[in-house]
């Protein structure tokens, strides 16, 4: 059994932790409160992951080190940069594999799936935050001086998905109440939606596997479903109305913006939910050894997670 050592216990560093932990590893989880799962093989520590001197202690003998912090959005800018680099400097000092959870907001805008292949060619501030962090670390592994790599889903959904989520509890509650939902965008585009606990085991596998090292993959994903489909889907496992989904009008969410950075911060990725957003994870899928957890198992576990709330 090995030694990993988890930054940040949210909707997927809490997944990783127990799985590790599970397996019978030694897992150390890193939060700025020193929360986290609780289990015997799980230490938490209160320490704050751009403290470079502190991760590398931390890190002293580690199979892995995983980044699945996530900064308030609004902060990415000045909260991001020290955090990679003090986690770089951490996994290069003491030979920890560092395995990121990443995002698809570097490559902006495209025209059909997306597959790893595509440059991170985002104009946008958020994704070329993410995409720099990925070309320093891409950068230190190709000179020989770490090995990393990084998983990239798109939306999030399942157990454990925070109130951020498209298909969090302010959609999950109406849908399954029978009441009419409030949706932010077209519910008839066509989306991927990214598992949750799929997105920790792809991490943990990249972590371990050679062939992944030096490269970023996506999360394996099932076949996009527009937010009407997901909906209807749900309604009828719950054996409730048929859905009634309601857009919010677009002025409406330019003028909350005003009051509430998240939403203001939208803006950026609006491009996501105007046009279909699909996601090929067929690469990587040969490369991590499963594929994605069918879609109507998914939302029955997300559906049994809700309702234990």
């Amino acid at each position: 059994m090995g030694k990993h050592v988890i930054v940040g216990a949210g909707q997927v560093g809490g997944h990783v932790a127990r799985s590790l932990a599970e397996q019978g590893h030694e897992v150390v989880v890193v939060t700025r409160s020193g929360s986290g799962p609780e289990h015997p093989r799980i230490r938490r520590v209160a320490g704050h992951a751009a403290d470079s001197a502190a991760m590398r202690r931390l890190a002293d003998g580690a199979d892995a080190l995983y980044n699945c912090m996530n900064p308030k959005y609004h902060q990415w800018v000045q909260d991001w940069p020290p955090v990679a680099a003090a986690l770089l400097e951490a996994a290069e000092a003491t030979g920890a594999v560092l395995a990121t959870i990443g995002n698809l907001y570097g490559y902006g805008p495209v025209d059909g799936p997306m597959t790893e292949d595509l440059p991170l060619a985002s104009t946008g501030t958020k994704g070329s935050v993410r995409a720099e962090m990925w070309a320093q670390a891409l950068a230190a592994h190709q000179a020989g001086r770490v090995r990393v790599t990084e998983v990239r889903g798109s939306d999030y959904f399942g157990p454990g998905s925070s109130d951020q989520s498209y298909l969090g509890g302010r959609f999950l509650t109406p849908v399954l109440d029978g009441k009419p939902a409030m949706v932010l965008s077209d519910p008839d585009i066509p989306h991927s939606w990214t598992y949750i606990p799929d997105v920790a085991r792809a991490l943990m596998a990249a972590a371990v596997e050679e062939k992944a090292w030096g490269h970023a993959w996506h999360v394996p994903t099932t076949p996009p479903l527009a937010l009407r489909e997901i909906a209807e889907r749900l309604a009828a496992l719950a054996g409730a109305p048929a859905p009634r989904l309601r857009r919010v009008p677009g002025w409406v969410l330019h003028a909350a913006g005003v009051a509430v950075p998240f939403l203001k911060e939208l803006r950026e990725t609006r491009y996501q939910f105007d046009r279909p957003f699909v996601l090929d994870s067929s690469a990587s899928e040969a490369v991590l050894g499963f594929g994605p957890t069918p879609m109507e198992d998914a939302l029955k576990a997300t559906m049994a997670w809700w309702r234990e709330q």
